[in-house]
């Protein structure tokens, strides 16, 4: 129990100090809850009626929908149906014409050459096909303004014309690579992304509060969106992605709950399979818990759209490699976590971490901008910290 009361603690702090208006947390063996925590409210509007921050309250996980997505796209590599080092213009025919972004003429049109080689579903799951997103690549925002291509976060088909920044596999960069593997998935299975979690990832685990769509009983439960203002409280603001989208953001769509959550990093300790329900063979989460790029590695992110995030990366001078969709840390990290951790995160500051040598994993939800907000982060942290405390 004394874990269960650090994190209730750590929330509590966090709400009252002014770090969250809201936040849960949630820290999982393959089999077992440790800990399970909610502090503060669904909103700091006090005219919206908002209750208070409960387990089942449903959040955007944003980039959290990556692994689930990249899980997908790993159950057809399985089957055959996908191949991870083909061309994946082979499925996906527009990543053929996508081409490389080399400058701006004098005119500030952009300049873009085709690809020396092509992309293949590796370096989308590995971000190392040369994608990016606006908010922390300056290239492809004066590119989005010099031609009037969308934001992926408008989940317009037309967001994914945008070219890529570098050469597949020349480095890494971090950007919208798994909606393109969300695409093949679509391609091969012939159904919609959200219809083929629903069918072979979420409803297998019991994720019924994980979806695409907020239905009536999610939107009952969902937290606001807040913001950062310069002198440091928070405020609700509206929020949301495309009702109907003319695709399905296999990159950061998702909404859901932190329980919900917590039953996929099960099935990732669980080496694919979780009460019964096998999603995935071992040795396919062994390969997805591996380095899968190389000597290439994890660099800073800088805040280009600073309304939406702060400059990004977890743990600075610690290596970082990227597996079959996780971040790894490559040395052992300050909060006890041990060489060969998987994590990652959302934009709305949602963190989670997996250990497969320990056997433990958690979850860290709250819903503010911009992301990598240095007091929310720090709460996931202590989490962390305090998990490995108790062990």
């Amino acid at each position: 129990m004394a874990l269960q009361d650090d994190v209730q603690t750590i929330l509590e702090r966090g709400v009252s100090d002014g770090d969250v208006v809201g936040a849960v947390a949630q820290v999982v063996t393959g089999d077992g809850t440790l800990a399970a925590a909610a502090a503060g409210k669904r909103s700091a509007d006090p005219d919206a009626g908002a209750g208070a921050m409960t387990l089942d309250t449903v959040c955007w996980i944003a980039s959290m929908t990556k692994a689930i997505t990249g899980t997908a796209a790993m159950q057809l590599v399985e089957q055959g149906r996908l191949d991870l080092d083909a061309p994946a213009s082979g499925v996906v025919p527009s990543l053929a014409e996508v081409g490389v972004l080399e400058g701006f003429d004098d005119d500030g049109q952009p300049q873009v050459r085709p690809a020396r080689s092509p992309i293949t579903l590796r370096h989308l799951l590995t971000h190392t096909a040369g994608f990016g997103y606006e908010f922390w690549t300056e290239e492809l925002l004066r590119y989005q303004q010099a031609t009037g291509v969308p934001s992926v976060t408008t989940c317009e088909l037309a967001s994914l014309t945008a070219p890529a920044l570098f050469d597949p596999g020349e480095r890494w960069w971090y950007g919208t690579n798994i909606d393109y593997a969300g695409l093949m998935v679509q391609e091969v299975s012939g159904q919609r992304l959200g219809d083929y979690l629903d069918e072979h990832v979420l409803g297998p685990l019991g994720m019924d509060s994980t979806n695409f769509r907020i239905s009536e009983d999610m939107a009952a439960r969902q937290s606001a969106m807040h913001a950062r203002l310069p002198d440091g409280s928070l405020v609700a603001i509206e929020f949301g992605l495309p009702p109907e989208p003319e695709f399905q953001m296999g990159g950061g769509g998702l909404y859901g709950t932190v329980g919900d959550y917590c039953r996929f990093l099960q099935m990732i300790l669980g080496r694919g399979s979780r009460n019964g329900a096998r999603l995935l063979q071992p040795e396919t989460v062994d390969q997805m818990a591996a380095n899968s790029m190389g000597d290439v590695r994890v660099v800073a992110l800088p805040a280009v759209i600073p309304d939406l995030t702060n400059e990004a990366e977890f743990f600075p001078g610690i290596e970082k490699s990227w597996g079959l969709t996780f971040q790894i840390n490559e040395e052992p990290l300050p909060t006890g976590r041990p060489a060969g951790g998987l994590m990652w995160a959302g934009l709305a500051n949602s963190f989670f971490w997996i250990d497969m040598a320990n056997q433990v994993a958690g979850a860290y939800i709250s819903q503010q901008l911009p992301f990598a907000d240095s007091r929310s982060y720090q709460l996931y942290e202590d989490i962390e910290t305090a998990t490995y405390a108790s062990l």
